[in-house]
């Protein structure tokens, strides 16, 4: 494996105490809500431990102001405050869907994550001649103001380069993102899907600190436990996100898993929790804080996977699902 450029190492637990952090404006948990924990990425943002993914929010037959309030609320009875965009989701519909259903008080309630440098040929970007990514200034400037428009917001809590990009001059992406932190127009930058290399590349050309990379895990993608990226983040410090924590639904329906689907639901069963609030429950086990992001539309669905953070899971009932996730002991 070849040697990472590591400028900086924090060994110290991250901070998960929560705190005013940005302003004058205090985040706030729905007063009669579940508690949750809250993870610091750094001295001016902190998100809640379970993430809501906004992926899917033009797919609904409903996408009305109201209806997406009441998803938002129902995430915030469960202490889910961080809404996780980006800005070609839903066909670049998505942060509007949002920022159409946002108020001042909602919005001082909740952490927004978006990402940017994705250009397919459709929406504002019908005219691309083929999908791409852009990692230049001018893109990341323009996505900025862009997103901000769309939601009726005026700061971006977490932005993320959602893919790495081949072509990227990372002197200029990482000059990119300094400059919008240091307007005030985004309080955090991270990436997406990053491998440690392509983190200390970025990193190499920064003075603000990435905080965090969303990539895949699940119990169905599980080699970010042993391919180094998660070593990577914990040797860093900084904890990651995992998008797709179910494995796009297919734990729930591929019959290759039914030996892993028996362990979840005995937990579950045990535990009186859904099946699904086990797996996610399975990534908050891991000591590297891994923050889930789970993408739903059903209001029912969020309510009983956000039961995840009341469920324990030890050592070897860590081990035992992810043995029936590997489909063999482990060596």
């Amino acid at each position: 494996m070849p040697l990472h450029h590591t400028p900086e190492f924090n060994f110290e637990r991250p901070d998960s105490s929560p705190k005013n952090l940005f302003g004058s404006a205090e985040k706030k948990i729905a007063a009669e809500g579940m508690s949750m924990d809250r993870v610091k990425l750094n001295d001016t943002l902190e998100l809640s431990r379970l993430v809501y993914g906004m992926w899917r929010l033009g797919d609904d037959a409903d996408t009305s102001a109201g209806h997406i309030q009441n998803k938002i609320g129902a995430c915030l009875d469960q202490g889910i405050t961080t809404m996780d965009q980006a800005d070609i989701y839903g066909g670049y519909e998505a942060e509007e869907i949002l920022g159409n259903a946002l108020t001042p008080e909602l919005r001082n309630r909740i952490e927004i994550v978006t990402k940017c440098d994705i250009v397919a040929p459709v929406g504002r970007y019908a005219d691309a001649k083929v999908k791409h990514y852009d990692t230049s200034r001018a893109h990341i400037l323009a996505s900025v103001e862009h997103s901000l428009r769309l939601m009726k917001i005026d700061h971006i809590d977490l932005l993320l380069i959602h893919r790495p990009d081949p072509f990227m001059d990372h002197f200029e992406t990482g000059s990119a993102l300094d400059e919008v932190v240091a307007s005030g127009k985004v309080r955090a930058v991270g990436v997406s899907n990053f491998r440690p290399w392509d983190w200390d590349l970025l990193q190499s050309a920064m003075t603000t600190k990435l905080v965090t990379n969303q990539i895949e895990i699940s119990l169905l993608h599980h080699a970010p436990f042993t391919n180094g990226d998660i070593a990577f983040h914990q040797m860093h410090g900084q904890p990651p996100m995992a998008w797709s924590p179910l494995g796009g639904g297919a734990l729930f329906q591929d019959e290759s898993l039914a030996s892993l689907r028996t362990a979840l639901t005995a937990i579950a069963q045990e535990q009186d929790v859904d099946m699904g609030a086990v797996a996610v429950a399975w990534l908050l086990a891991h000591p590297a804080r891994i923050l889930p992001v789970l993408g739903t539309n059903n209001l029912d669905r969020i309510k009983r996977i956000g039961d995840a953070a009341q469920v324990q899971i030890d050592r070897e009932t860590w081990f035992d699902l992810y043995t029936h996730a590997l489909g063999r002991e482990v060596a």
